[in-house]
């Protein structure tokens, strides 16, 4: 059994599988195994490492994805050309085995024809020992037949012998020198059941069972008992060794179950991803599922290379779709980093402007917006929003810094105004005649006062109003108390002593009070305005009636 391979790198490892299909030794499966899962193991190590290395420096676990090993492809193709001269060594094996039981079928027919002749027997001894050694010489026929081209030499042999005509102390020789050849066989052979490796022991079994079939024949009386004693030696190998392979096969059965089980769970994994996976959770729960698989052994050699296949794809898809997600997202991510970077350009651009109005309703769309916009890469997400906020700010807080210049000069306007409202009441509550010019002149520098506070607009406006409408009342009251008092003297001289002309200047009189009185009747008195009228009526038609009392006592008089 040749020494196993143990080698300390993946470097190690690749450089071996080179060395082995460069040169021209054959390895043997076993250490063609040993290879492969020695490559895999550091292969496994490494990438392991390397997503811990990824993380450890700050990269986001959901976005990783495992970069190509160079070396995993130069050892496959090594493991290849290996596998193709394992292929080509055993046709050529399989052809040297058929030559030979070729050779040996002559062999075995030469000697059985000098078993038919017992006359000539011992003038062939020299031949039968050429014949012997030629057998010897012949290397391995194919299975199936030699257990039949053994039994056949043996049995040609033994008739030789058994009729060979010689000295019984060449015979007894052969048989003692057989004996004791044949004797060191069964007790290596009993050694073997000491042996823990099965394999092993099974095949230096089929080693010596070649060296006692090459070794001529026993005395008859021990002939049967030796090979009994050999045959139960190889009888307890062959059943640890068929032992070993059934449960080596109920083993890999059950590998095969479990490897099957996984498959369907990194398959139910990928059909459930859904719209927004938990990536990070479920690229651990993969990632165990591939460690578990690595720990689990072989299953049964015409499944192994289909289930795994199978298991690969499985972790194929969900690596890509992992992959295409982090694609889509990044790509989304940088749609709105553009979008973000255009929105704090225009912020930037208005945040000194000083059109209050506007630009505040511009940039509150602008900041509305940013909050509709999605997340932009971690790296840039803080220092962009610092630079709109501030931006933002500047604007605000310059606009506020204006409006308390405004507001304070709104309260003096305010002031100002409500002093201009007092002199107009002062002029209404003189009792004297109301003097428009006076009026006018305060008008006129109310109008020239600045805005007032919002919210005290419409109060001091309608306290103004008021007093005004008063005012220009009162005035017109006056002169048409005064154009009456014109006329009814107008109507008195007129008249003179002509009690005629005086009863018709008391009937108009009269109607003309009686018309004022109807009018009165109609005015609404719901509004100030209106009561501002009714009572420069009631004035006017008072005067009337006293100048019609007058007229009464002077038309008596005459």
């Amino acid at each position: 059994m040749e020494e196993a391979i143990i080698l300390e790198s993946k470097e190690q490892v690749v450089a071996k599988a080179t060395e082995l299909a460069q040169g021209e030794t054959i390895p043997t499966k076993s250490d063609m195994d040993q290879l492969k899962q020695q490559f895999y193991r550091f292969h496994n190590q490494a990438m392991q490492e390397a997503r811990k290395k990824y993380i450890d420096d700050g990269g986001d676990p959901e976005a990783y994805v495992p970069e190509m090993d160079p070396d995993e492809e130069t050892f496959r193709q090594a493991m290849q050309v290996l596998r193709e001269r394992r292929a080509d060594e055993q046709l050529r094996i399989e052809k040297e085995r058929a030559d030979n039981l070729e050779k040996k079928l002559h062999i075995l027919e030469r000697i059985q024809q000098l078993t038919t002749n017992p006359e000539e027997a011992g003038q062939h001894f020299d031949e039968y020992k050429s014949l012997q050694q030629q057998w010897k010489e012949t290397g391995a026929v194919p299975a199936e037949r030699s257990t039949e081209l053994w039994k056949n030499y043996q049995l040609y042999s033994e008739q030789y012998y058994d009729l060979l005509k010689m000295g019984h102390e060449l015979r007894d020789y052969d048989f003692k020198k057989n004996l004791e050849l044949k004797t060191a066989l069964c007790e290596k052979a009993e050694a073997l059941k000491d042996v823990e490796d099965v394999i092993s022991a099974f095949n230096l079994l089929q080693g010596y069972h070649q060296e006692w079939k090459e070794i001529g024949p026993v005395s008859r009386e021990v002939r049967e008992s030796l090979w009994q004693r050999f045959k139960d030696a190889s009888t307890e190998v062959n059943k640890r060794h068929q032992a070993h392979f059934e449960a080596l096969k109920a083993k890999e059965e059950e590998n095969l179950q479990k490897k099957t089980a996984l498959c369907e769970k990194v398959e139910a994994v990928v059909a459930e991803l859904g719209e927004k996976p938990k990536w990070e959770e479920l690229t651990q729960a993969v990632m165990d599922m591939q460690a578990e698989w690595r720990e689990i052994g072989f299953a049964p050699q015409k499944f192994n290379t289909t289930i795994f296949e199978r298991f690969r794809e499985a972790c194929n898809k969900f690596f890509n779709a992992k992959s295409d997600y982090y694609k889509n997202i990044r790509e989304s991510l940088e749609e709105n980093l553009q979008k973000k970077k255009a929105l704090l350009e225009r912020a930037v651009a208005l945040k000194d402007s000083v059109d209050w109005n506007k630009t505040a309703d511009e940039l509150t769309e602008l900041q509305k917006q940013w909050k509709e916009i999605g997340a932009v890469p971690k790296k840039y997400s803080q220092q962009l929003w610092e630079e709109f906020r501030q931006a933002c700010d500047t604007f605000f807080q310059a606009r506020k810094a204006a409006g308390a210049d405004a507001r304070n000069e709104q309260q003096q306007n305010l002031q100002a105004k409500k002093d201009i409202i007092q002199q107009l009441q002062a002029l209404a509550e003189d009792g004297k005649e109301v003097v428009i010019d006076a009026v006018k002149e305060l008008q006129q520098k109310w109008n020239e006062t600045g805005h007032v506070p919002f919210k005290e607009k419409d109060k001091i406006y309608n306290a103004y109003q008021e007093v005004c409408d008063k005012l220009y009342e009162s005035a017109r009251s006056n002169r048409m108390a005064t154009r009456a008092a014109v006329r009814i003297q107008r109507i008195k001289e007129a008249a003179g002593g002509d009690s005629q002309r005086l009863q018709r200047a008391y009937e108009q009189l009269k109607a003309e009070i009686k018309t004022y009185e109807n009018n009165l009747g109609f005015l609404s008195t719901s509004s100030k305005k209106g009561n501002a009228l009714v009572d420069m009526l009631e004035k006017k038609v008072q005067a009337l009636k006293a100048e019609l009392k007058e007229m009464e006592a002077k038309m008596r008089a005459n």
